[in-house]
């Protein structure tokens, strides 16, 4: 064989082994933001559970706002219909999925508000446990959407870093969206009693 012909053929083969090295790479980042991701729904889904029994809790203790808890059924009901398929977590999809779920925090938000107003319910000690599981919830989602988000940034470093960059869309490993602050989340909210 002539020389060149070996350069060349060690050239290659260099490509191909760099090449294997990198597409097993993006599949370990990629399972790690699917993984990340279902620990995201995981405590979504813990919230929604909370809110069910949280909900029947209010309706035993007698005195509540019917139109506010209503708001807080409909909000779980929309934030339960939509599934978002872990392989194509896109911005626009981890939008629209983001919105209904603010939706349901922001009923929420309410709900737990009118209790400031019902004593009898305030003292109902289930009520006390299921409003502390779901602050205890809240902060759970929130570290979740974080280590998604870290993990995104991750997987979508790699997928931009020269010559990773090639072999990403070679192998059609594209950029993931991010959990974002829901609109007006800058301002303090006012709550009024």
């Amino acid at each position: 064989m002539k020389s060149s012909s070996i350069i060349l053929l060690v050239l290659l083969v260099g490509f191909c082994l760099f090449g294997c090295s990198k597409y097993n790479g993006f599949v370990t980042l990629d399972q790690t933001v699917q993984s990340k991701w279902s620990q995201v729904e995981n405590q979504y889904q813990r919230r929604n559970d909370l809110i069910g029994n949280l909900v029947n809790t209010v309706k035993g203790a007698g005195k509540f706002e019917s139109e506010t808890l209503e708001k807080v059924i409909q909000a779980r009901a929309s934030a339960t219909q939509m599934k978002v398929d872990p392989s194509k977590l896109t911005p626009e999809v981890l939008e629209k999925y983001q919105a209904n779920q603010d939706a349901l925090g922001s009923a929420l938000g309410r709900l737990l508000v009118v209790n400031e107003q019902y004593p009898t319910l305030q003292a109902t000690a289930q009520y006390k446990d299921l409003a502390a599981e779901l602050a205890g919830t809240e902060n759970r989602i929130a570290v979740a959407r974080k280590d998604f988000n870290d993990s995104v940034q991750t997987y979508d470093t790699q997928t931009k870093y020269f010559p990773g960059s090639l072999f990403a869309g070679l192998f059609g490993f594209h950029e993931k969206g991010y959990f974002k602050a829901a609109a007006g989340s800058d301002k303090v909210p006012e709550v009024k009693f």
